[in-house]
């Protein structure tokens, strides 16, 4: 039987009782797409929230280890709902180790604060390892990791997987991807409840302020008329940004512009080989905060994420550029495609594994942009509209309603 996620918005009527459920949620540090869906969380009447985070990257100027540059997001990560930070003693602290998040004041915090359920965000750090072995309180799993492009999983990796998803009462899955991965490590349909992956909608609106600072952008860049391409994030390998610019300049389209927006190890590499055509319209821009994050999307006519790592679990910046109408060109090992990109109505799908398909489908692109932008910018529009923070909510009180009698909601 084909899978077909259920409408979150259909599945989770709003909540109210005498006792509203106290919600702990476990998470390594403040981003850009949970703060405003833990303040959404914080307004749910059924909630009495609170925010356990485990490190302070995000809000306090930390070096990003792929951006190659100190980070500090401008826009407010944590007004509007009840937090803490719990001291981290890692001696390296950060998400890029099993041990880079040691928190061992979290499990007294967590019994002084009673809550009935926990929101555990991941399992791979030293911290998530401890709730796992003895959870304060039922545990509600959230994750995004998905199997594509990858071979089928060792035995030891089934059974550690299988042992950590069982600790949990439930979990919420984000999309299609995620929710065959959750399947292949035994959990069962039962405690599988569809929370999507979400971003702040209200943030990317098209509004004549974002239009204008977007055209002002393009005559700056002196790119006044062209078709963009845009490539957003860390410019690594895996994401394959010079792939892409390989790809741009093999098709060589004469009304057509490239533009990249963004650090990492690839920036050198890509400015020199650009600069050997100085013919082609191809443009690089610095790392980009949040708050300019729309405007760069609103130049765009074309976002393009060709990443073949297995890491891109999903792929947020689509979601990003989907709300403020921009089609996606995607490859298929990114996480989101089979729920967001359907080839040629919302955008475009290639295939990382063959050689040549990348330029094929962005000439294909190009082709019908030129043809048809309207309607696929109108179905952009109209199918991101379901992936939302209420559609989250949704999915996370099913999961804690879930878990009644031990969680009143």
């Amino acid at each position: 039987m084909a899978f077909a996620p259920p409408d979150p918005m259909n599945e989770a009527p709003a909540l109210r009782d005498d006792k509203r459920t106290r919600l702990a949620v476990v998470v390594s540090h403040p981003t850009q797409y949970y703060g405003p869906w833990f303040r959404r969380l914080a307004a749910e009447p059924s909630l009495e929230l609170r925010v356990f985070y485990l490190w302070d990257f995000g809000v306090a100027g930390r070096h990003d280890r792929q951006f190659g540059r100190t980070v500090k997001w401008d826009v407010d990560l944590l007004s509007g709902y009840a937090h803490e930070f719990v001291p981290n003693e890692a001696r390296d602290p950060g998400t890029h180790r099993f041990g880079g998040l040691h928190n061992p004041s979290l499990r007294g915090r967590l019994r002084a604060w009673s809550p009935d359920a926990v929101l555990l965000f991941g399992y791979a750090y030293r911290t998530h390892l401890g709730l796992l072995l003895n959870p304060p309180a039922p545990l509600v799993f959230r994750g995004d990791s998905h199997l594509i492009g990858q071979p089928r999983p060792s035995l030891v990796k089934r059974l550690a997987l299988r042992w950590v998803y069982s600790r949990c009462a439930a979990v919420t899955y984000v999309g299609r991807a995620n929710h065959h991965y959750f399947r292949t490590f035994g959990v069962p349909e039962a405690k599988l409840h569809f929370a999507p992956h979400a971003v702040d909608a209200t943030r990317f609106a098209r509004d004549a302020t974002v239009t204008t600072a977007a055209g002002k952008l393009l005559a700056d860049l002196g790119l006044t008329g062209k078709t963009i391409i845009l490539f957003a994030g860390k410019l690594l390998p895996a994401k394959q940004p010079l792939e892409l610019l390989e790809a741009f300049q093999k098709i060589a389209p004469a009304d057509a512009a490239l533009v990249f927006v963004g650090e990492g190890s690839e920036r050198e590499r890509l400015e020199t080989l650009a600069a050997r055509r100085p013919d082609q319209s191809v443009r690089f821009l610095p790392f980009a905060n949040q708050s300019e994050m729309p405007v760069r999307y609103a130049m765009a006519d074309l976002f393009v994420l060709p990443s073949r790592g297995l890491y891109e679990t999903w792929g947020l910046a689509v979601n990003e550029a989907m709300h403020l109408g921009v089609p996606c060109l995607v490859s298929d090992r990114v996480g989101c495609q089979l729920d967001l990109v359907t080839n040629r109505e919302t955008g475009w799908v290639f295939d990382a594994s063959v050689a040549g398909a990348l330029p094929d489908a962005l000439q294909g692109a190009l082709a019908d942009i030129a043809s048809r932008a309207d309607a696929i910018r109108g179905n952009v529009s109209q199918h991101i509209a379901r992936y939302t923070y209420e559609a989250a909510t949704a999915g996370l009180l099913s999961a804690l309603r879930a878990l009644k009698p031990r969680v009143s909601v």
